[in-house]
């Protein structure tokens, strides 16, 4: 099973686990300020769940590269949708500020 640590937490997911439902049932503070209550729950249209991954991910889809490539996104960003992203292996999660995460300030690692 893949390890994933993030915001100072280290747990257990199943392989191909969606990473944002991973993440909010291990109580990570996937959003930034109001973006708690604003987001779109998972389908890949606000860019609220933008994170940094450093490991064994699936490939970026359709929704996470177009969300992307919208302000105040980049596609040349080292981000990803937590919604649209599978855990394949061990990975490390990091998100900056940011209502979208898009900042250049960790919010937590």
């Amino acid at each position: 099973m893949p390890k994933v640590t993030a915001q100072g937490k280290t747990f257990e997911c199943n392989k191909g686990a969606n990473l944002r439902q991973v993440l909010l049932l291990n109580d990570i503070d996937l959003y930034n300020g109001n973006a708690k209550i604003i987001n779109c729950m998972g389908i890949g249209t606000c860019g609220t769940c933008a994170v940094e991954v450093e490991g064994e991910v699936s490939q970026p889809n359709w929704k996470d590269k177009t969300r992307r490539s919208l302000p105040p996104h980049s596609p040349t960003s080292n981000l990803r949708l937590a919604c649209q992203t599978q855990v394949l292996g061990d990975i490390k999660v990091s998100k900056y500020d940011g209502f979208w995460g898009q900042g250049s300030s960790l919010a937590w690692s």
